[in-house]
């Protein structure tokens, strides 16, 4: 996420988190913040800030709240990397704040909650949430619960968003009356795999509106997945269909169910017009399925290639791709690896005069899910190593580590340049990374030609042992335009 854009989401978020002021805790130390060492502190940051240096002004403020036990300095603290755009430290702020106030001021935990949700960390907001679900009244909670509703739409990974959801929901009753929020909590239920919650949600939904359309298609499409109750999942559907004939989605209900129950011409017609008039992932990796079963492979592969373009990391697209077509399945597998190479990086600037760039070698290693990146100058030299684990990043350069929790932003803000490094392993076998939005599109061998993800553009070219010989790079970035050339000499061996 760019600092502008950064800048924006959260300007609405600060001045809500510094309006109406913040008391001090029983064990903070007033007397300590009267003392003419601690106001020349506060000055000199204010000045620091005034001249640009933010983190200097960041640093001092979350040092003399912890050291004065006063939450108003971490709001502070917080305040500075939020304009600054700085996220991570923004969070840090947050949490420091949270320690600092009696348990039931929820003002800080809202706001560590929302931090964390915007920057996509729905794993990590789990325990705020909670702690501040269980200081709120009944409709102070019926009112968090619908501001996460909202958010979700916002998550790049609708697995970890919807999982975060039901661990955090389920710890309060969700008002029957709310049908909005019952179906997004059956949703939820689902991804963990609770059928069982998700079926009863949806029967309670139904209960308190029998012509609730989503609850129709979403309880009579689980049936249908699941190959059961056929004929009570086909009348929940049709249903749903005549309350909304125009809906793709229902359409492809529709389908699937008469699919079910061996209608496959009728359902081969209902989803190649639902996916004419919606080309969605989800409706393709059906269609596909029909057409396989039907003795139609060529023309299910290219559906399935276009719904790799569409979003190579639908759920259901994945699953279809790795039962019937294991060898182009995009699912995550916990592997092994190691390549060997070259690299040369060129940096277009906004200006004639910002054009960089440099060359050198690499080595990426792969256990289980642990990847270690050595790169090395021209000559052999090492310039850094980078160890990324799920949720945290270290990179290592003359003598000094540094960690942060995403490894991308861990090599722009140490090296300078936005180099890609998260999820580089999967790259390199030719598959998406888990967790975000991807395109994949394939060449006439059925190999990976192209991947777009996270804002790269990946080119593949391939030898003819199916060993990657060479990989492209390129993306935009706040400085400009990026290519990287991969060369190897040991492609996973």
């Amino acid at each position: 996420m760019s600092k502008l854009r950064f800048k924006a989401l959260f300007r609405a978020l600060a001045l809500a988190a510094l309006a109406g002021g913040v008391g001090l805790p029983a064990n903070a130390q007033p007397d300590g913040m009267q003392s003419g060492q601690a106001i020349f502190e506060v000055l000199a940051s204010e000045i620091a800030l005034q001249r640009g240096e933010a983190g200097l002004a960041f640093n001092t403020y979350l040092e003399m709240a912890r050291q004065y036990q006063d939450p108003r300095l971490a709001q502070r603290a917080m305040e500075i990397a939020i304009a600054a755009g700085s996220p991570n430290l923004a969070l840090q702020a947050a949490q420091t704040w949270d320690s600092l106030v009696p348990a039931a001021d929820t003002k800080p935990k809202e706001v560590l909650v929302t931090l964390l949700i915007l920057s996509d960390r729905w794993s990590e907001a789990i325990k705020p949430a909670i702690n501040l679900l269980k200081v709120q009244t009944p409709a102070q909670q019926e009112n968090t619960l619908m501001q996460l509703q909202a958010l979700l739409a916002k998550s790049k990974d609708e697995i970890s968003a919807l999982t975060a959801f039901y661990e955090i929901a389920s710890t309060v009753k969700i008002p029957a009356k709310d049908n909005n929020l019952l179906y997004t909590y059956a949703l939820s239920a689902e991804k963990v795999g609770r059928l069982d919650v998700m079926e009863k949600t949806l029967r309670e939904a139904l209960r308190k509106n029998p012509n609730d359309v989503n609850a129709l298609n979403a309880l009579g499409y689980s049936l249908a997945d699941r190959n059961l109750k056929l004929p009570e999942a086909f009348a929940l559907i049709s249903k749903a269909h005549q309350l909304s004939p125009k809906d793709s989605f229902i359409l492809d209900s529709l389908a699937w169910v008469n699919f079910r129950q061996g209608k496959n011409a009728l359902a081969l017609e209902q989803l190649q017009q639902a996916f004419n008039t919606k080309p969605e992932a989800d409706i393709a990796a059906h269609l596909g399925e029909v057409l396989w079963v039907m003795n139609s492979q060529n023309q299910a592969e290219e559906i399935w290639r276009q719904g790799q373009k569409l979003d190579a990391n639908n759920p259901t697209l994945k699953e279809t791709l790795k039962r019937l077509k294991p060898n182009w399945s995009v699912a995550e597998q916990v592997s092994k690896g190691s390549w060997d190479g070259r690299f040369a990086v060129k940096v277009t600037g906004l200006t004639n005069t910002q054009n960089q760039g440099g060359s050198g070698g690499f080595t990426l290693t792969q256990d289980e899910l642990k990847d270690i990146l050595e790169i090395r100058n021209p000559v052999g030299g090492s310039i850094a190593k980078i160890t990324i684990t799920p949720g945290e990043a270290s990179l290592e350069r003359d003598g000094q580590i540094v960690t942060a929790f995403d490894a991308d932003s861990l090599v722009e803000n140490t090296l300078g340049l936005p180099l890609p490094a998260r999820g580089l392993s999967d790259w390199l076998r030719g598959k998406i990374r888990p967790g975000s939005n991807a395109s994949v599109e394939r060449n006439a061998k059925g190999q990976v030609s192209k991947i777009d993800q996270d804002g790269w553009n990946l080119v593949y070219g391939w030898d003819d042992a199916n060993r990657l010989e060479k990989l492209t790079m390129t993306r935009s970035s706040n400085v400009g335009s990026i290519d990287i050339r991969l060369v190897f000499d040991r492609p996973n061996e």
